[in-house]
C-alpha cells in the first residue's frame, strides 16, 4: 500500500543552472550562486559560526549518506567541503524548465505541471506600483492610502514602517523579484480578517496582470524592537494550468495531506487535509502526525520555509546551517516511521544563496534524494525537468502518467 512524502526544502539549491546568467540580483548575474556549496565553505572556513547557535563545518550526515554531496558535485562539479561523493541513497540533480525562479513555478513543475506562460512583476521602481492600480486598492479597500510602495525585504520593511502603520492605518505594500504583491499588516490594530480580505480584493485585481501571489504578511509587536510575522500567513495564488500530481493523487481516492504553505501554492486544488504549521521543527512534527493519519494510499507534502524566508532572503549563512542541520537531524525519525513499499523525496524548489548579492532567489539546480526500504543506491544523473519528481510519486502510487515529464525509478 504505497505512499509517497515530497520533503520540500524551500530554497536549497545546489548550483549549476546552465540558465542562470538570464536572472539576476541586483543587477547581477546568478552566474556561480549555489546554495549549498558556499554555506559549506563559509561553514568550513568559520564563517558559519554564531555564538549560541552553531559553530564549525556543516554537518549533514543523514541527508549525505542519501547522496547530497554527490549530486551537488554532479551539479556544480564541486565536491562540497566535508562531504562525500558515495552514497547509499538514490539520488539526482533537479533542473528547472519553467521560466521563473518563484515558489509557484518550482512547485507546480515538481507536481507535473511545468509553467508555460511569464509570470508578470513590478519593475524594481520607487514606487513600483501602478498609480491606477494603488488608486483602485485604495478606493475598493476603503483604505487611507498605502505604505511601501517598493521592493523590499519582508521584516527589514516591517521594522522601517511598522510604527506608521499601526499610527496611520495604512498597510504595508512591498513586492520582490518573484510574481509577488505582499500586504503586511498588524493582526489586532488592522486586524486579520481585513487583511485577508484586502489581498482576497487585491488578488482580483492583480490576476489578469499574471501576478502569480498575493501574500497576507501579518506580524504582532509594538516597535521594532518585538515586531514578529506571525504563522497566519496566507498566500492567494493563481491555479495551476492544468492538473498537478495532487489533482491526480486525490482524483483517484487517495490522500493529499499539504502541510504548510503547500496547499496556498496550489490555490488548494486537490488538497484532501490542509495543516499549517510556523517553524521547520514544527512543520517536521505535523508532517510526522499526517503519515500517522495517511491512509494506505496518499501523498503527504511538506513545504520547510524557514530556509528560504528566515534565512536564504535575509542572507544569513549561520542561520541557514544551523537550519539544515536541524533537519538532517530529525531526518531519522521520518525514515523510521516510514512503511516498507513508502517512498520519501527530498528536493527543492529553487535557490537562495545567501552568500550571494541582493536579497532574491537564486537560479540553481536542486537535489533530488530519494529513500525507500526496497530501493537499491545509485543516480539518475541530471533530470531535464522538476517534472520527473511527480511523474516518479505518480508511478510509485500506480496512478496514470501525466504528460509532462517521466519516472526515473
Amino acid at each position: 500500500m504505497p505512499r509517497v512524502v515530497i520533503a520540500l526544502m524551500d530554497s536549497f539549491g545546489i548550483g549549476g543552472a546552465p540558465d542562470a546568467g538570464d536572472y539576476f540580483n541586483d543587477g547581477v548575474p546568478d552566474t556561480g550562486a549555489n546554495t549549498f556549496l558556499h554555506i559549506a565553505e563559509a561553514c568550513a572556513k568559520g564563517g558559519g559560526d554564531r555564538a549560541g547557535l552553531r559553530a564549525g563545518p556543516l554537518r549533514l550526515p543523514n541527508l549525505d549518506r542519501l547522496g547530497l554531496g554527490a549530486a551537488g558535485r554532479l551539479s556544480s562539479g564541486v565536491l562540497a567541503p566535508g562531504f562525500s561523493a558515495d552514497a547509499v541513497g538514490f539520488w539526482a540533480v533537479g533542473r528547472e524548465v519553467s521560466r521563473g525562479k518563484d515558489t509557484p513555478s518550482g512547485h507546480w513543475e515538481i507536481a507535473g505541471v511545468p509553467v508555460p506562460f511569464e509570470w508578470g512583476y513590478f519593475p524594481k521602481t520607487i514606487p513600483c506600483f501602478p498609480d491606477e492600480l494603488v488608486a483602485t486598492i485604495v478606493a475598493k479597500a476603503g483604505l487611507p492610502g498605502i505604505l511601501g510602495n517598493r521592493h523590499g525585504s519582508g521584516t527589514v520593511i516591517i521594522n522601517e514602517l511598522g510604527e506608521e502603520h499601526i499610527r496611520t492605518g495604512k498597510p504595508i505594500c512591498y513586492t520582490s523579484a518573484d510574481s509577488v504583491f505582499q500586504i503586511a499588516a498588524h493582526e489586532t490594530h488592522f486586524g486579520l480578517d481585513r487583511l485577508y480580505d484586502l489581498c482576497k480584493t487585491v488578488f482580483r485585481l492583480t490576476a489578469p496582470m499574471m501576478i502569480g501571489r498575493v501574500i497576507a504578511r501579518p506580524f504582532v509587536g509594538e516597535t521594532p524592537a518585538d515586531f514578529r510575522r506571525t504563522g497566519n500567513r496566507h498566500d492567494y495564488a493563481i491555479a495551476p494550468p492544468e492538473p498537478t500530481l495532487l489533482d491526480r493523487v486525490s482524483g483517484v481516492g487517495f490522500d493529499v495531506y499539504a502541510i504548510g504553505k503547500i496547499s496556498d501554492i496550489y490555490a488548494g486544488s486537490g488538497v484532501t487535509h490542509k495543516i499549517k504549521a510556523s517553524g521547520n521543527m514544527a512543520l517536521m512534527d505535523r508532517t510526522l502526525e499526517a503519515l500517522d493519519m495517511c491512509g494506505d494510499h496518499g501523498l503527504v507534502f511538506t513545504n520547510f520555509v524557514d530556509f528560504d524566508q528566515d534565512f536564504g532572503h535575509r542572507r544569513d549563512i549561520p542561520g541557514y546551517a544551523h537550519a539544515l542541520e536541524q533537519f538532517d537531524a530529525r531526518l531519522p525519525e521520518l525514515m523510521t516511521q516510514l512503511r516498507d513499499d513508502d517512498l520519501l523525496v527530498m528536493t527543492a524548489d529553487h535557490g537562495n544563496d545567501p552568500s550571494w548579492t541582493g536579497t532574491d532567489h537564486t537560479r540553481e539546480q536542486v537535489p533530488v534524494l530519494i529513500y525507500a526500504r526496497s530501493l537499491r543506491p545509485g543516480s539518475a544523473g541530471i533530470r531535464q525537468t522538476l517534472a520527473d519528481i511527480g511523474e516518479t510519486a505518480a508511478r510509485w502510487l500506480g496512478i496514470a502518467p501525466g504528460r509532462h515529464g517521466r519516472s526515473f525509478l
